[in-house]
């Protein structure tokens, strides 16, 4: 029997590449065949997916971002990957198309419209992105990762949750060993591409805590490549013991081993901590399409599972008064890892996958 082929449209951002990743492993596991399709810039972070999974890369654009040359020619390139896509698919016809947000999937997911292929949109945040948007009335299912979801009138979502890769169901619900009188490890992550405030703030608000528990601090710290010596000479100028990178590879062991989590509040990297189960304190990114972060944090800030400070009023002194304020409170930052632990669902990427086999049957 041939295995049935299923075709991933998923963006160039890691809170779009991550759930994608995260079905296409349980695809694989139950026999399917899986594509994922993506453009140049969604390529580069698809190193995570397995060796499996057939990378097809299409042209695609936004009119939203770049100059009047850019915008003009965008229609152009979306032409050229829908019709890449469309002979990739008479090659190769998928089962279902599953979309997961980004101009990278506009292709994908017209070519399955113009061919009448089962599809289906995976939305990760409280508001609804502008591409699952334009699709979402296109679609014969939505699956919602954060609840309640935004959704345009007239159409509605299943809450199956965001689905979470391998490496972090390896580490779900492991022991929250709460802060004591030894190290205390602190987690800095501004989603697959770093944030340039969390490595302005950060750093300033650390260097401003008592002196015993900043010598207890060991700071893992992902920035902004440009980022990286400025806020690795602020940590080794204070004598603070700090990792500083572009990108970890190994983000599910580091909130495992963490005492804090400091983030912006993306679905993918909120899935990750309440599935692991660890307090955080969330700076949503304010120019987020729709103030989706926010919406994304609310849940978490009304379970006492994190405190989240808008972007907007972030200054160093608020934050190092929550930083200390948990890593000094055993009984607070244990309840928290226990909140975010009961917000969580490991199983987002089974619940997919049934709305998957539920269009294929």
């Amino acid at each position: 029997m041939t295995a049935r082929h299923a075709l991933i449209a998923a963006g160039g951002t890691g809170g779009h590449m991550f759930p994608a990743q995260a079905l296409a492993e349980l695809l694989l596991e139950r026999g399917w065949r899986v594509t994922l399709s993506t453009d140049d810039r969604g390529a580069r972070y698809a190193g995570g997916f397995p060796d499996a999974v057939t990378r097809q890369v299409v042209a695609s654009a936004t009119t939203a971002r770049g100059g009047a040359i850019g915008k003009l020619a965008a229609p152009f390139r979306i032409a050229q990957g829908v019709m890449a896509a469309r002979r990739a698919f008479r090659r190769d016809r998928p089962a279902v198309v599953i979309g997961f947000g980004g101009y990278p999937t506009i292709p994908a997911m017209s070519a399955a419209r113009i061919m009448g292929l089962p599809r289906i949109i995976h939305e990760q945040n409280g508001v609804m992105g502008r591409v699952n948007r334009l699709f979402a009335s296109r679609v014969h299912r939505i699956a919602c990762g954060t609840w309640p979801t935004d959704l345009p009138p007239g159409v509605t979502g299943a809450h199956v949750g965001n689905p979470v890769r391998s490496a972090v169901l390896d580490r779900a619900a492991s022991p929250y060993a709460p802060p004591g009188d030894g190290p205390l490890n602190l987690l800095v992550i501004g989603g697959s591409q770093g944030a340039r405030v969390l490595s302005q703030v950060v750093p300033a608000a650390i260097l401003s805590l008592p002196d015993d528990l900043r010598a207890r601090l060991r700071v893992s710290h992902q920035a902004r490549a440009e980022d990286v010596d400025r806020v690795a000479r602020a940590y080794g100028d204070a004598g603070i013991q700090a990792v500083v990178r572009p990108f970890f590879d190994d983000v599910p062991d580091r909130i495992a081993d963490a005492h804090l989590v400091v983030s912006r509040s993306g679905a993918s990297s909120l899935a990750d901590i309440t599935v692991i189960g660890r307090p955080s304190i969330l700076i949503p990114f304010a120019a987020a399409t729709g103030d989706h972060q926010t919406a994304n944090a609310q849940a978490l800030a009304d379970a006492g599972a994190a405190h989240v400070h808008p972007e907007s009023v972030l200054d160093a002194e608020s934050l190092a008064r929550d930083i200390r304020a948990i890593l000094t409170d055993p009984a607070q930052a244990s309840a928290m890892a226990q909140a975010a632990l009961d917000l969580a669902r490991p199983d987002a990427a089974r619940r997919l996958y049934d709305l998957v086999e539920e269009m294929t049957r």
